[in-house]
């Protein structure tokens, strides 16, 4: 099924949207814990505060011709000394189940992408678990993205 898609820069008005798509995946029990209107209150503060006019942070969302938000992506522009120019790390992708397969997560994915290349950076990152569908389905594969062995990923809860 092809809809038409629109990709834009996330704004604060965005929150209820993104956080109704957060909440529906049930993946994050720290986020379930809350109410829809105090998710979206925290995420309209960081679109506001952070995402606003920051040159370090970038979130986009995708539109369906019926404007009717169906994903999002975030990305950090990191500077690493190791590395020939900033890389940028997608922390966030995220499309509503029920326009999933429709290239929405494609589009965001490209918006990144054209981000990247006007910023010089040498590389775009994401972290993916391998019990997603979009990690069994190859998703990122098949758009040219290779996995990394040898790298392990790990957290420090504070």
């Amino acid at each position: 099924m092809h809809r038409e898609i629109a990709i834009r820069k996330a704004e604060p008005a965005d929150a209820p949207a993104i956080a109704s798509i957060l909440e529906n995946t049930g993946w994050f029990p720290f986020f379930n814990g809350d109410t829809l209107k105090q998710n979206a209150g925290r995420i309209g503060e960081f679109l506001d505060n952070a995402y606003a006019e920051a040159k370090s942070h970038s979130a986009y969302v995708a539109e369906t011709g019926e404007d009717i938000l169906a994903g999002y992506v975030t990305v950090h522009w990191l500077p690493y000394l190791f590395l020939p120019a900033p890389e940028g790390y997608i922390s966030e992708i995220f499309v509503d189940e029920r326009y999933r397969g429709g290239g929405i997560g494609k589009a965001l994915l490209e918006a990144v992408r054209v981000e990247a290349d006007a910023k010089g950076c040498s590389r775009l990152m994401l972290c993916n678990s391998r019990t997603r569908h979009s990690y069994k389905r190859e998703f990122y594969q098949k758009l040219g993205w290779q996995e990394r062995e040898t790298v392990a990923n790990f957290i420090l809860k504070l």
